[in-house]
């Protein structure tokens, strides 16, 4: 069953100087538990990508449908109910808030629902003993590994159950070791919760957790 189709997508960011092509015509589908890996060369597209499919980025052209719904044509307000529902987002930078433990951190997506502390705090350490971190909750991010981090950021993106993850190099700053845990983190979210994951990596290691990689080179999918 097909979760996001993409049909002829593009994006196009116009200068005085030059026209640049950033997505080109793209047709593709992603299935309900497929983890899709998106490799290609910088500049190829691959995060315009990730950020259109998020409807954080509105396409010059094309249609993208989740479960029917367009995104193309949504208005910011619902896209915003769409990202909240059903997208997790996880980044190379981890972007957690240096302030905060790694159990607050989690439970910062839960300040747009209306529960209760103690509902939303039960969540948030279910979400951390899903990614091993069960020992760590209230440790600051300084105090966590640079591998940490990145669970700490995996788990913020699951706890509002999402249907789809979109990771953006989430290994870019980790060392081969760490990167392998982290490629096995998701691969474990994706089989046992099957969670659909689109993932753009430059690593041809971390491209083949995927059951699927698409290859983008000048905003083409080859």
């Amino acid at each position: 069953m097909s979760l996001l189709v993409i049909e002829n997508l593009s994006k196009i960011y116009k200068s005085k100087k030059k026209t640049i092509h950033a997505l080109d015509n793209i047709s593709l589908e992603v299935e309900k538990g497929d983890f899709v890996t998106i490799t290609g060369p910088s500049g190829s597209g691959k995060t315009t990508l990730l950020l259109t499919l998020a409807g954080m980025i509105k396409p010059s052209s094309g249609k993208i449908s989740f479960n029917d719904f367009h995104i193309e044509k949504a208005s910011d307000r619902r896209l915003a109910g769409y990202r909240k529902k059903n997208v997790g987002f996880v980044m190379q930078s981890f972007a957690l808030i240096p302030y905060l433990t790694a159990l607050q951190n989690v439970m910062v997506p839960l300040s747009l629902v209306n529960s209760r502390s103690s509902i939303q705090k039960s969540k948030a350490k279910k979400v951390l003993e899903m990614v091993g971190l069960e020992d760590r909750i209230y440790h600051l991010p300084k105090e966590l590994s640079a591998g940490q981090q990145q669970r700490v950021a995996i788990a913020r993106a699951l706890i509002n159950n999402p249907s789809v993850i979109f990771a953006d190099e989430p290994t870019g700053n980790l060392d081969p070791a760490l990167s392998g845990e982290i490629l096995k983190t998701f691969k474990e979210i994706n089989s046992n919760q099957k969670i659909t994951i689109l993932m753009v990596t430059h690593s041809p290691q971390a491209a083949e957790y995927g059951n699927k990689n698409i290859r983008l080179c000048d905003g083409k999918l080859i």
